[in-house]
């Protein structure tokens, strides 16, 4: 899996990173969100899909090798 984030359209809900915290964080300054991996391991699959359905701007993408 391959995850892509566009953050200059986040609007900071913070989803992502309750929903895949091993995956994105929220940065503290601009609110806005951080990839921490952009290949997460096949665990973090399930998290990353649901982060993508729960993000309120659409601004994540995930892609299946």
């Amino acid at each position: 899996m391959k995850v892509a984030v566009d953050t200059s359209l986040c609007i900071g809900s913070g989803m992502c990173a309750l929903t895949a915290p091993a995956v994105f964080d929220q940065d503290p300054d601009e609110a806005v969100v951080v990839l921490l991996d952009p290949a997460p391991p096949p665990a973090q699959h399930a998290a990353v899909r649901l982060a993508v359905q729960r993000c309120p701007a659409a601004v994540i993408t995930a892609t299946e090798d």
